[in-house]
């Protein structure tokens, strides 16, 4: 059956940007243009169905260009500690939520924010709140968990157990556990066991939920930044069942171990999954490495110490790292590279050029994700290397920036997420979200984007606005160069013919309206390969 959509404010992020009309035959666009055009390459049969878009803009579906889908679903069911600015709001909220569950073995939360905390929280904090049952909570970036002390004798964490490379379990000065665990420690110490009490029933219900959320907001792909096997089984399910309503590209994570055989090992697995999944709905096309942390945590990896006098290695030193994209490089999979930092972010370009130097000319894609605190010659640097800048507008938002900008505490705020300087350069540059770290709605992060405004609390000032963006332009990062990025640039992230069907319809202007109005927009139809997966 052919579908005639017209009428409509199209915005194609192709080369031809405006139309008013799209044909999609089998899932895809045989057409986009004016109406006149449309109805003749539709046809006038009892097989053709017409929607009249009554001047509606119609976008292409959004591309998050860095998320984690199954972990978005899970905190669905977890304690919301967003915008808790007090110790007490965060043990309020969690007492409750026990309260309420009394019956739950243990106590899930995510979203608290070092600032609230003082930075460095304490089991005893937690346990006042919920002394009887495990509580983990996830800071707000995903880079530490804090834990009360029935969690840390569920995990086996004492005072005597080692840091992982990488990894930090803070100890207090008496060399006591005090219940924060950080990077690769968390990786490797508190995730295997919480996925030891996580069937493959709830990791289903996690990913409809993320892909039920998607379907509302416009998403209509993503990038997963850190699949594991559990993860890989999860979507291949769905996959297999038809419930995929977006596409995946997933980067498999490589975990530094210590030895280079064992971090290779983790590549050449990669690899095998690059070649079996490979279809329209899921494809695993690369690595995924954690370089450094984050800002606020004082763990990302930066070339002069914090305002408090820190001064953190790197999770991966270049040594280490150097022929994890070397061998990446030579198998053909895209390598992207967490660096908030940096020196971090020096670490990525230069596995890079090592790459180049022992493998040559080929095509390659990698990538380096955050780019929060970067040198303007090392932005230099990358976009000559064709290395894409994979950011996210929602880490911006000034709500979130007080910390932030009081551990760094000197002229690097200034030069904070900057957006322009990457494009000005020369590099590609890629919009996400890193949900679950934050809010996945694709349009308060294009309104973050296009106005270095909060979303969160738009009454606040503007985070350097000199760094903004043109919506439109914000719009073709979070869908055409997301695509491209991933290797889909044939398949979606534009409206044009012959790619999938993938675009959404919203319930006003965006473009010629007060930026104010993203905030308000909603998503009234979403359509995936020429199925309408969300109708408001």
């Amino acid at each position: 059956m052919n579908t005639v959509y017209t009428h409509g404010r199209i915005f194609t992020a192709d080369a031809r940007r405006w139309a008013t009309a799209i044909v999609v035959r089998d899932g895809r666009v045989a057409y986009v243009g004016d109406d006149d055009t449309a109805r003749r390459i539709a046809g006038t049969g009892e097989t053709v169905n017409r929607v009249d878009l009554g001047g509606a803009t119609v976008l292409p579906g959004f591309v998050d260009g860095h998320a984690h889908v199954v972990g978005t679903g899970e905190t669905a069911g977890q304690v919301d500690l967003w915008g808790a600015d007090t110790a007490e709001e965060i043990q309020r909220r969690i007492r409750d939520f026990a309260d309420e569950h009394p019956d739950a073995p243990r106590i899930r939360a995510q979203g608290w924010q070092h600032a609230a905390v003082g930075g460095r929280p304490t089991r005893e904090l937690l346990d006042a709140a919920v002394a009887d049952r495990p509580v983990y909570a996830d800071a707000y970036d995903f880079h530490s968990i804090w834990l009360n002390t029935a969690a840390l004798v569920e995990t086996g964490i004492g005072d005597d157990t080692a840091d992982p490379a990488g990894g930090m379990i803070h100890r207090d000065a008496e060399g006591h556990a005090t219940g924060l665990v950080d990077e690769t420690a968390m990786h490797l110490l508190v995730a295997p066991v919480l996925a030891g009490f996580t069937t493959d029933d709830d990791r289903d219900a996690a990913l409809a939920a993320a892909l039920r959320g998607y379907a509302a907001t416009g998403v209509t792909a993503t990038t997963d930044m850190g699949l594991d096997e559990d993860d890989l089984a999860t979507m291949v399910r769905a996959e297999q069942a038809g419930t995929l309503t977006a596409r995946i590209a997933g980067h498999w994570r490589v975990q530094p171990t210590g030895d280079e055989a064992q971090n290779l090992t983790q590549v050449a697995r990669a690899v095998e999954l690059a070649a079996t999944h490979a279809s329209e709905w899921l494809r695993v096309v690369g690595i995924k490495v954690m370089i450094d942390g984050t800002v606020d945590g004082c763990t990302a990896a930066v070339g002069h110490p914090y305002a408090d006098g820190s001064d953190p290695d790197p999770v991966w030193s270049l040594d280490e790292l150097a022929p994890v994209v070397a061998a990446a490089d030579a198998a053909g999979l895209q390598v992207a590279m967490h660096a908030i930092g940096d020196e971090a972010a020096r670490i990525a370009i230069s596995a890079v050029e090592h790459a180049i130097a022992v493998n040559g000319p080929r095509h390659r894609r990698h990538r380096i994700e955050h780019l929060e605190v970067v040198e303007r010659a090392d932005i230099d640097r990358l976009a000559a290397l064709g290395i894409t800048a994979s950011m996210q507008p929602v880490h911006a938002d000034p709500a979130i920036q007080a910390n932030w900008r009081a551990m760094l505490g000197d002229e690097r705020v200034d030069r904070g997420f900057p957006w322009p300087e990457m494009t000005g350069a020369g590099a590609p540059l890629v919009f996400g979200t890193d949900s679950p770290t934050s809010p996945y709605a694709p349009l308060p992060n294009m309104f973050i984007a296009a106005t270095r405004r909060s979303a969160l609390d738009p009454s606040l000032p503007a985070n350097l606005p000199a760094y903004a963006l043109p919506l439109m332009t914000a719009i073709e990062h979070a869908t055409r160069d997301a695509a491209w990025a991933c290797g889909a640039e044939a398949s979606y992230g534009r409206i044009a013919a012959g790619l999938h069907a993938d675009f959404i319809v919203l319930d006003r202007d965006v473009f010629g309206a007060a930026p104010d109005e993203l905030l308000e927009a909603r998503v009234i139809r979403t359509v995936v390969g020429g199925r309408t997966v969300h109708e408001a």
